[in-house]
């Protein structure tokens, strides 16, 4: 008979340790991957959000503008109407008409300016939601950020204890890493615990 050679029970555990090692190595590619997509939406959101609130600022500034403006084309108009009611009767046919033009002009400036501060402050409102969506979706990319960090490290430890279960709280906190970043870009989901 012949005989049967068994494993060496020392070699059986440091082969299923290297596979063990090698299994984890991989996914924890993968985490670092996950990781890098969380902070380029971090960066692009931040990026965003300061672009849109620059935009913003610029267009309410815009809107100041001419506010001034159509104040300033409306107090001219005024006093020329006060002046025409006050000094009518003795201005020349001519300059009577050049006054209720120019009166006229300016409260056509007026009018012009109020329409053109509408269609501003709807600009301006409308940069200020996209900002406000980009700051909400900051905070999604930060925890997503800390959490496969985090991760990575615990698989990282898992290796060198040969430990499953500290992996399993690995992939646990990548997982929820993985889905804040898909939600940080996406923002289908609002959590309550992440404000933004």
């Amino acid at each position: 008979m012949s005989e049967v050679e068994l494993p060496n029970p020392e070699e059986l555990k440091a082969l299923r340790a290297e596979a063990f090692g090698k299994h984890i190595a991989l996914v924890t590619a993968a985490f670092a991957a996950a990781l890098a997509l969380a902070a380029m939406g971090g960066n692009h959101a931040t990026k965003e959000m300061l672009l849109a609130q620059q935009r913003a600022s610029d267009q309410w500034a815009f809107y100041q503008a001419k506010s001034i403006r159509e104040h300033d084309s409306l107090v001219h108009q005024q006093l020329l109407e006060l002046e025409l009611s006050t000094r009518g009767a003795s201005l020349t046919h001519e300059a009577r008409r050049k006054m209720e033009a120019t009166a006229s002009a300016l409260a056509g400036d007026a009018q012009r300016y109020h329409e053109q501060k509408i269609e501003i402050e709807r600009e301006a409102k409308a940069l200020e939601q996209e900002r406000d969506r980009f700051r909400a979706k900051d905070p999604y990319f930060e925890y997503a950020e800390a959490l496969l960090q985090i991760a990575i490290v615990m698989a990282s430890i898992s290796i060198v204890a040969d430990s499953f279960p500290v992996f399993i709280v690995s992939l646990v906190m990548a997982l929820t890493g993985a889905f804040l970043t898909l939600d940080g870009y996406t923002l289908l989901i609002a959590l309550p615990f992440i404000g933004g």
